[in-house]
Formats: C-alpha cells, sequence, structure tokens
C-alpha cells in the first residue's frame, strides 16, 4: 500500500488542481437544469483529460524534455510565440478568478465584516499572500502535503453532502451508463461545457513537473503513470459526479460563479441542517483554494521552463539545475506576478471575470491536442512511445468537442 500511494501523488495533485470555482460552477448549473442524466458527461471529460495527460508524460518519458520545451524547440519561433500570448492573459484571468472565488467561498464560510464585498476582497488578498508563502517556504513536499488533505476534504463534503440527499439511484446509475442529451433548451451546450470542464486546462502540461518533482533521480514505468492518472482523474469524476447529484436534489438554485455554490450550500442547509451547509462549504473552500495553490506553484513552472527554452536551440535532458526550475529568477518573478497582478480582478464584475477565464480555459484543450498530434505521431521523436490509432482518434474527438464548446462561449450561448 505504502508503494501504490507513492505512484499516485502528482495524479491527485493534477485533480485537485483542476477543481476550481468554474467547474464547481459548471457541475453546479448542470446538475440544477438537466438533473444526473448527463453523468456520464463528467465520465467521458475525465476520460478525454486522462488521454491529454498521458500524452504529456509520454513525451516526457520519451524525450527526456517537458512538452513545453518540446514546443519551444520543435516548433520553433511560431511555438513559442503562441505559447506566450496564451499564458500571459490566462495567469491574469485564472489568477483573479480562483482570487474571487476564494474570497467569496471564505466569506460564506467567516465573513469578516457587514459588507460582502469587502470581506470577499480581504479574504481573497489573503488567500493569494498565503498561497504564495506556501509555495516560496515549504517546497515540494508541505506543497504536496496541504494538498493532499485539501483532497480528502473536498471529496468526503462533496460525498456526505450528495448521500445525505438522499439521490436516485436508478436515475444516477443511467445516466453514467445511457449517453444521452435531456430534449429541452441549452440541453446540449451545458452538457459540453461539462465535458470540457472536467480536469483542468493549462494544469494539465503541469503533471510533467509534478512528475519530475516526485521522482527526481528515475521516472517511474508508463504503466505507473497510467495508473496514477487513473486514480486522479476517477477522483476528479467523483467529484463532479457528486456535484451533479448535489444540484439536482438542492433544487432550483441560482448564482454565477461561487456565488453559486454559496446559495447551493445555503440550499443543502435548508434540508439537511446547518452541519450540512458547513461541511460542504468547507468542501468547497478546500476546492478553490486547492486550485489556487497547485496554480500558484506549477504555472510558474511553465513560464521559467519557457525561459529555460528560450536560450537553447537543442532539446536536451532534463537534469543538473535544470531540476530546479523553482530556484530560477523567472520562476520566483511568475509567482509574484500571479499572487499580485490579478489581485485587480477583486475589483471588476466576478461574472466578466469567469467568463473571460472560462474562454481561455477552453481554448488550450484543442491546442494540446493538436500539438500532441504533431509531437507524439513522429518515431524519430519519441520512438515506441508514439501515439496509438486509438489515441489519434480520442485527441481528434477532443479538437471537435472544445471546439464547439468554445464556440457557444463566443456567441454567449
Amino acid at each position: 500500500m505504502r508503494g501504490l500511494l507513492a505512484r499516485i501523488g502528482p495524479g491527485l495533485l493534477v485533480a485537485a488542481t483542476g477543481v476550481g470555482a468554474g467547474d464547481l460552477a459548471t457541475a453546479g448549473f448542470t446538475g440544477a437544469e438537466l438533473g444526473v442524466t448527463v453523468a456520464w458527461a463528467v465520465l467521458l471529460g475525465a476520460c478525454l483529460k486522462f488521454v491529454l495527460t498521458e500524452g504529456v508524460a509520454r513525451w516526457q518519458i520519451a524525450t527526456g524534455t517537458t512538452l513545453l520545451h518540446g514546443i519551444a524547440t520543435r516548433l520553433g519561433h511560431a511555438g513559442r510565440i503562441a505559447f506566450l500570448a496564451y499564458l500571459v492573459p490566462w495567469t491574469y484571468f485564472t489568477g483573479a478568478a480562483l482570487i474571487s472565488a476564494s474570497g467569496v467561498a471564505a466569506t460564506g464560510l467567516v465573513p469578516i465584516t457587514d459588507d460582502p464585498q469587502l470581506s470577499k476582497i480581504i479574504w481573497g488578498v489573503t488567500h493569494s499572500m498565503v498561497g504564495a508563502l506556501l509555495v516560496l517556504a515549504g517546497g515540494f513536499k508541505l506543497f504536496e502535503r496541504v494538498m493532499t488533505v485539501a483532497i480528502g476534504v473536498m471529496v468526503v463534503a462533496v460525498l456526505v453532502a450528495a448521500v445525505g440527499l438522499r439521490p436516485d439511484l436508478v436515475a444516477l446509475a443511467r445516466g453514467l451508463a445511457v449517453p444521452v442529451v435531456p430534449a429541452q433548451d441549452g440541453a446540449v451546450r451545458w452538457t459540453i461545457a461539462l465535458i470540457g470542464g472536467v480536469g483542468g486546462t493549462l494544469t494539465i502540461l503541469c503533471y510533467g513537473y509534478w512528475l519530475r518533482d516526485q521522482h527526481p533521480d528515475r521516472p517511474p514505468p508508463m504503466p505507473a503513470i497510467r495508473l496514477d492518472l487513473a486514480v486522479g482523474y476517477a477522483v476528479t469524476a467523483l467529484f463532479g459526479v457528486g456535484m451533479l447529484v448535489i444540484a439536482s436534489r438542492a433544487g432550483g438554485v441560482e448564482g454565477k460563479g461561487a456565488t453559486l455554490i454559496v446559495n447551493l450550500a445555503d440550499r443543502i442547509g435548508h434540508t439537511l441542517g446547518a452541519w450540512a451547509r458547513l461541511v460542504f462549504l468547507v468542501g468547497a473552500w478546500a476546492a478553490i483554494f486547492s486550485s489556487l495553490l497547485g496554480v500558484w506553484q506549477a504555472v510558474p513552472y511553465l513560464f521559467a521552463d519557457f525561459v529555460r527554452a528560450c536560450r537553447t536551440s537543442n532539446a536536451g535532458v532534463l537534469a543538473g539545475d535544470e531540476t530546479k526550475l523553482e530556484r530560477t529568477h523567472a520562476y520566483r518573478l511568475y509567482l509574484a506576478v500571479i499572487a499580485t497582478v490579478p489581485l485587480f480582478g477583486l475589483f471588476v464584475s466576478f461574472k466578466a471575470v469567469q467568463q473571460s477565464y472560462a474562454v481561455f480555459g477552453a481554448t488550450i484543450v484543442p491546442l494540446l491536442a493538436v500539438v500532441l498530434l504533431a509531437l507524439n505521431t513522429r518515431r524519430r521523436w519519441v520512438g515506441a512511445h508514439r501515439n496509438r490509432r486509438w489515441t489519434n482518434v480520442t485527441l481528434a474527438l477532443v479538437i471537435l468537442f472544445s471546439a464547439y464548446y468554445v464556440a457557444q462561449i463566443a456567441r454567449g450561448g
């Protein structure tokens, strides 16, 4: 058992980081609108993200470099410019959404003032600063421990609330097994949103860095990596299905983003009692803060790796000082940026921040699928680790699903 637990760390980090305020809200809205009929969409979304993350890991095992390093060195200047043009706005919108959501969730638990807006700002700033300090002072080991506790809290809280609301198990089993979209307005849009919202976006790229942090000397074999990812995305799917159940049983719930989570907690409290409201809010807060902490810790890796890749024209092996990205000036600079610049989002409409975050978050999925099709299909680059036929078909499906979702968001649908 100790050996098994040692192999599934990075996958759980992906699970915790991938479940943020937007994902909670998407599952909440979908459950309220469509019920558990579309529970199959959660499983499909987790499977699609599994394929993407497995492709990222396969490139790293085959080449000894991160996928970002492969983009910068194999796809040339166009790949570098495209990545940087995406990373900067994504950092702002994602950071602003997570900071604001943390403030809303914490205010729902412990309001600091009688003014909810002021309380949200104070709590949001506090969460951002605490997250940055944990990353700087604790290193990967402390980060992993905090995330593990947060994962346990968020999953247990959602399961307790879901079971307490007494779901229709027959309907749930049918929703998991039979891929049906209800015949009502907006059903297709919500289903696609649910598929696209499961399992994170740009943070998929962070799996390789966490894998290296946990296994600095020698990476595990691909079967162990697939087990790790399977456990991580199973937890993600379990959490998503639990949110669907809660929203479908709680009745009509209104709100936007993290506000919906607080309103949902109020409905749970009305049905089950004040203890259930508190348990659910603590779980939702743990999900949002763990996502914030994961982004604060891992996204600076992407920037530092990008800077490193731009300094070399050769795809070398990850070794020596290349394994210490967290000690570089680039890493610390970007951590400072992501912890401070998005604070301005606290003074902007939460709905507007969430909408921009949704657009940027959704577009990375088809882009990443295109990159994996370009890099992992060439035997001279990845050898025996190249994509299999079913992988290419799945990546094509990811592109189609994501393109439709992005089109719906862009149209305001």
